[in-house]
């Protein structure tokens, strides 16, 4: 295998990432965070048996399948203050690299570095359940740590090690993104700033600007084009086969059910479970898939409005005539004059996403009330740390990749937007989710910020038609999910032919979260033994009360 030339080591990936240390949330990376987007023989080379599933592999990806994995505490895998503070939450957990093609149109080139986590079955292990928990740009290793420290009395780890990984560009795998829009520097900072509202209205230079400091800090041009969600599906594939795994078990949540819905695209034979929790939409392309999850953010401004109503002095009062224009009056503000927080300040894109980090669980609504009444008071910092906290910041100010990974990947995934598109989006968004306008007038000058990278629309809207071959599947969504409303589910469901389990209620994601002991319960039958209830394809269940 040839390494690739930008390969590190966990000690420098570390100290690169500290260098943001003193970077705490500069303006729309909040934003961007809350919109936050893969042959037969009778002897396999090598002395592998045919019956092993890795002789049923493309023969130029052989050696990679067949490559043993050095598993290793993981504690030189903590990029972040959070990684730190949380991988000692499963002690048993071993991390290890696993090398795959850096392009899978050229196996024998250069190859990038994929970070691996297993956590071992409490009990008699049946094999592995891979897990994403979300992103794109979300830390595969950090997720899996934390699901497991969750799911301490589940049947699933019992009899499952959960297998994890940082996907292509994000966390420490390597190459990892790095647009150098977080280091520290003013023109990294305005940049974020232009890209980061809701409808960035962009320039060519803006554009060119992003593409050439994404492929400077990872590696260049070939290391950014091989980010999509399409390569990330291959490399489980690759790791499926590395574990010896003839059939993959896979748990993926929010962006996870896209990785799955072409994981099972590209490789229906090798399905044997897969469960997709808060399902992207696979029919909907760049601009309707926003729109959707704005509009859901709308709803959930007045569900959480309609609680703060029931609270002593709210500051969204209690007409519901009035609660957008009470936000609005709260927030818009901030664009001219923004407030103290910590050590920084807290502007209308900041204010915004720490409002949207709250419609993820209804456990946050009274943490967004109370910021809502502080930025009333002058101070900004409850409501910036929620806008850090899905960010990927830590207490400290240490970031993640997760911004950077998630421009990139979605550039690659996603269609560009032409102009008229664009104002389009901006006219029909304000309409639909007038929370997040901003009061500003709009630029003349518009252009999709990935119009400069050396791939996109790689993804293919509509993914996932008509695969044959795919046995049954799970898709799960609660009613009442802002980040990716349920009407997507539906459409998944349809898609894959799926069974749909609704569980009626608030929030994003459900299991492994003690969200609903209905719903954790099917998925563990369903993981387990193959079986679903009698009434399956339609199932409901509650949440927790």
């Amino acid at each position: 295998m040839k390494r690739s030339s930008n390969r590190s080591s966990p000690e420098s990936v570390r100290a690169k990432r500290r260098a943001r240390g003193g970077w705490r949330a500069a303006p729309g990376v909040a934003i961007v965070a809350a919109l936050a987007a893969v042959l037969t023989a009778c002897t396999a080379p090598g002395g592998v048996p045919a019956d092993d599933p890795r002789s049923t592999q493309i023969p130029a990806l052989e050696e990679f399948h067949t490559q043993e994995l050095a598993w290793e505490d993981c504690s030189d895998y903590a990029i972040t203050a959070q990684d730190e503070k949380y991988f000692p939450l499963a002690p048993e957990a071993e991390c290890a690299r696993m090398q795959v093609p850096l392009d899978y149109a050229d196996p024998a080139g250069d190859t990038a570095s994929v970070a691996v986590v297993r956590v071992p079955a409490r009990g008699e292990s049946q094999g592995s359940l891979f897990f994403n928990p979300g992103g794109p740009g979300g830390a595969g290793l950090l997720g899996t740590i934390g699901a497991s420290s969750l799911m301490t009395e589940s049947a699933v780890t019992e009899s499952f090690d959960l297998i994890g990984f940082d996907p292509r560009g994000v966390g420490a795998t390597e190459p990892a993104i790095d647009c150098k829009l977080t280091d520290g520097s003013a023109e990294g900072a305005d940049l974020l700033a232009r890209i980061g509202s809701p409808i960035p209205t962009l320039t060519e230079d803006d554009t060119k600007e992003l593409a050439d400091r994404c492929a400077e800090g990872s590696g260049g041009m070939e290391a950014l084009a091989n980010v999509g969600t399409r390569t990330t599906a291959k490399d489980m594939d690759v790791l499926r086969a590395v574990l010896g795994e003839d059939k993959l078990n896979f748990l993926g949540q929010s962006y996870g059910t896209r990785l799955g819905a072409i994981y099972a695209e590209e490789f229906p034979e090798n399905v044997r479970t897969m469960i997709l929790d808060g399902a992207f939409d696979p029919s909907l392309g760049s601009q309707e898939r926003l729109l959707a999850s704005y509009g859901g953010f709308q709803g959930s401004f007045e569900d959480l409005a309609a609680f703060c109503a029931t609270q002593a002095d709210c500051p969204l009062g209690t007409d519901p005539s009035g609660w957008t224009a009470a936000l609005q009056g709260i927030l818009q503000p901030l664009v001219d004059n923004p407030v103290p927080a910590g050590d920084t300040e807290l502007n209308f894109d900041a204010g915004l996403g720490g409002v949207l980090a709250s419609f993820y669980s209804p456990d946050l609504w009274p943490l967004a009330i109370e910021g809502l009444r502080e930025v009333q008071q002058g101070r900004g910092d409850q409501l910036l740390q929620l806008a850090t906290g899905i960010a990927g910041i830590s207490d400290e100010g240490q970031s993640s990749n997760m911004t950077d990974a998630s421009i990139a990947i979605n550039c690659v995934d996603e269609d560009l937007l032409d102009a008229d598109e664009l104002a389009q989006l901006r006219e029909d968004t304000f309409a639909q989710a007038p929370i997040m306008d901003s009061g500003t007038a709009a630029d003349e000058s518009t252009r999709d910020k990935c119009a400069d990278f050396p791939v996109t629309g790689e993804l293919g809207i509509p993914y996932a038609q008509d695969i044959e071959g795919l046995p049954s599947t799970l898709v799960i969504s609660l009613t009442g999910d802002a980040a990716t409303p349920y009407g997507g589910a539906v459409d998944l469901a349809k898609t894959l032919g799926s069974t749909l389990l609704t569980v009626e209620g608030e929030g994003h994601t459900v299991i492994g979260k003690g969200v609903s002991a209905c719903a954790d319960a099917i998925a563990a039958t369903y993981l387990l033994d193959l079986e679903l209830p009698e009434n399956a394809p339609e199932l409901t269940c509650a949440v927790n009360q």
